[in-house]
């Protein structure tokens, strides 16, 4: 490692839903997922479909090669960027979830993650709006809610069943911080993992694309409801509560550490402590700002794009949002000297190849990469996302302990000596 970590730096650039196989307890979720595997379904479809390797030279360079030699010809040739060691990182969290996967990634325990249909709680959500001055009916008898004629408030379709709840509604209908203002009220009761706002432009009205999911859970097909399609999308993740200073964004902003939070993440993370926020769902916008923030203190940023193409089973998107953020790599790496250190990771995987919405439980890439010698090859596999969080406190000098769980380790210790 470099000798100051006074002067060093750290950029986790999350590929939201970038998962490189199932992990051995996937099929225990689902057992249509024992054989997930998002990056193969991408590039295989690329190679059968377009007649062309998947275009990720600069991914494949910063050591996702190294992760997946099985690809060689559906992913194109490693173009090598920095020097960098690809490894891939169990979840370290139940289910597969972005809100949990963040978390973790930041250091903090998520194993109490808690499971729960909104018809289970439907009496207590509905009183807590009323009493915040809301009208609420059931839609048909329910257990969706209609909040003032406008909002649903009803389970996330998208995670594992009961994860998490949504409140959505149109912004034709109504302003985007007034979805906010009942999801607050909903998260004030709930006990799962997010609660998230949503409003955007459908393509018709919202009722028409409520359906039933697995396992008794009934909401928004926010794919079909055409929110991801017609631009505009607002989204605000309200998250359960964690303790944000034993995680790494917090612990580097109380060091006096300047803190950076790129597109969900943004949403995802909340602090004690003032940081820049620049919360964003179009990739280039978030590509953008990774490369004017990178080498500056930290950066934490979200492709989501990514995940909602694995939601609307679109192996094409999903491609097109790969190939988009390989393109800007050589733009971020030109500003990583040796001290500063690129993680590009995942948060669980999304295969648009599964034949359901939902996440699948996936190992993820862990391609870690700083200025030097440009190379890749393979390293250590983590335990858990949170020992991610953990080395890059370590990278940047914080205090032993700084993250609430995870293990540190020198995420380039395989990789190329450094100049």
């Amino acid at each position: 490692m470099p000798p100051d970590p006074a002067r060093r730096s750290a950029t986790l650039l999350v590929l939201d839903g970038l998962g490189v196989g199932a992990l051995p307890d996937a099929a225990d979720l689902r057992p249509a997922d024992a054989d997930a595997d998002t990056l193969g379904a991408v590039a295989r479809w690329s190679l059968a479909r377009r007649g062309r390797p998947l275009a990720v030279p600069h991914l494949a360079g910063l050591g996702l090669a190294a992760v997946r030699p099985d690809l060689a010809g559906a992913l194109a040739p490693p173009v090598p960027l920095l020097r960098a060691a690809g490894a891939r990182s169990a979840l370290g969290y139940p289910g597969a979830d972005s809100f949990a996967g963040h978390q973790t990634l930041m250091g903090a325990d998520m194993s109490h993650v808690v499971l729960r249909r909104l018809a289970e709680s439907a009496e207590e959500v509905t009183a807590a709006l009323k009493a915040a001055g809301h009208r609420v009916e059931p839609l048909e008898g329910g257990p969706v809610l209609v909040v003032d004629g406008t909002a649903l408030v009803h389970d996330n379709l998208e995670a594992d069943p009961g994860l998490n709840w949504n409140v959505s509604g149109r912004l034709a209908d109504a302003a985007f911080e007034e979805i906010v203002a009942i999801a607050r009220t909903v998260r004030a009761v709930a006990p799962v993992a997010r609660v998230i706002a949503v409003g955007g432009h459908s393509d018709g009205p919202l009722a028409g694309a409520v359906r039933a999911g697995a396992d008794g859970t009934v909401g928004l097909d926010t794919p079909a409801s055409g929110f991801y399609r017609n631009g505009g999308l607002r989204v605000l993740h309200l998250g359960a509560e964690v303790d944000h200073r034993r995680q790494l964004h917090g612990a580097a902003a109380a060091r006096g550490r300047p803190v950076a939070l790129v597109g969900k993440a943004a949403d995802l993370l909340r602090t004690d402590e003032p940081v820049e926020r620049r919360p964003e769902v179009e990739t280039e916008r978030i590509l953008g700002s990774v490369r004017e923030l990178a080498g500056r203190g930290l950066v934490v940023a979200n492709v989501q794009r990514t995940d909602l193409a694995g939601h609307s089973r679109d192996p094409e998107a999903f491609a097109d949002q790969l190939e988009l953020v390989d393109a800007a790599l050589p733009g971020i790496a030109a500003r990583l000297g040796g001290g500063d250190l690129l993680v590009v990771t995942g948060d669980h995987g999304n295969d648009p190849a599964r034949g359901h919405p939902f996440h699948t439980r996936e190992w993820v890439p862990v391609l870690a990469a700083a200025g030097g010698v440009p190379g890749a090859v393979r390293g250590a596999d983590l335990a858990t996302l949170a020992d991610v969080g953990a080395s890059a406190a370590r990278w940047l000098g914080l205090a032993e302990g700084a993250t609430a769980c995870g293990t540190a380790a020198d995420l380039l210790a395989a990789a190329p000596a450094a100049r």
